[in-house]
């Protein structure tokens, strides 16, 4: 039997191919070579209809302490004022391209969440409410560009509760489906979003919110 030790090293080996790393310099087309011959056997993408992959991601997102929301486009406004209203959060920061027609509750108040706000600022407001570029099923992760609709990537660390809305047609299944779909705005900051925040570094004690929003929220929508 392979002992575990034999095992780690033949993967590193796979993945390098079959040029050292203590190997000579080499030239770009030799680079270039190289990468192409690293082996890429695992899923280049997903097999569960639409269902399925919501029903996964869903499931994921619970799993790490994240509150699901399914709901249709039309219900989007209302839905997102009911979550808001039983987190007893009544000012939120709110990037400058989400649609006024989703912030309609006279009982919340909307702030812009623009750059001129200050870190101190940021972190006392009392949550803030961003779409998605994409999510994927399989490891229960949403993904930001930092997009009109996204905001900032301070306005989604700092604030201690994030609502985000991800719309179906956004979820794919697998990481190498949201990495080809991240190809054009493959320049751009990228955050990932993996249930709240979360760290058991300090004496193995679970600690919320120490790299950012200790409460998510997540709205499913019907896009």
């Amino acid at each position: 039997m392979t002992d575990s030790r034999t095992e780690i090293l033949e993967k590193v080996r796979r993945s390098l191919g079959s040029a050292s790393p203590r190997s000579e310099s080499k030239s770009e087309d030799e680079i270039t070579k190289h990468y192409e011959a690293i082996a890429r056997d695992y899923n280049h993408s997903g097999k569960l209809d639409l269902q399925s992959r919501l029903d996964l991601f869903a499931e994921r997102l619970r799993d790490y302490g994240a509150s699901v929301h399914r709901c249709s486009g039309e219900q989007l406004s209302s839905v997102i004022a009911k979550i808001l209203a039983d987190r007893q959060i009544h000012r939120i920061l709110v990037p400058s391209g989400i649609p006024a027609s989703s912030l309609t509750s006279a009982a919340i108040e909307f702030i812009p969440g623009s750059n001129n706000l200050t870190y101190n600022e940021m972190d006392k407001m009392e949550g803030v409410l961003t779409a998605c570029t994409a999510a994927i099923a399989l490891t229960g992760t949403i993904l930001l560009r930092h997009s009109p609709t996204e905001g900032s990537r301070a306005i989604t660390l700092i604030p201690d509760y994030h609502l985000c809305v991800v719309f179906e047609n956004q979820v794919v299944e697998t990481v190498p489906e949201a990495i080809r779909q991240m190809e054009q705005s493959r320049t751009l900051p990228m955050t990932t979003i993996s249930g709240p925040s979360a760290t058991s570094d300090i004496e193995m004690t679970r600690i919320k919110g120490v790299h950012g929003p200790r409460t998510l929220d997540v709205i499913l929508a019907k896009g």
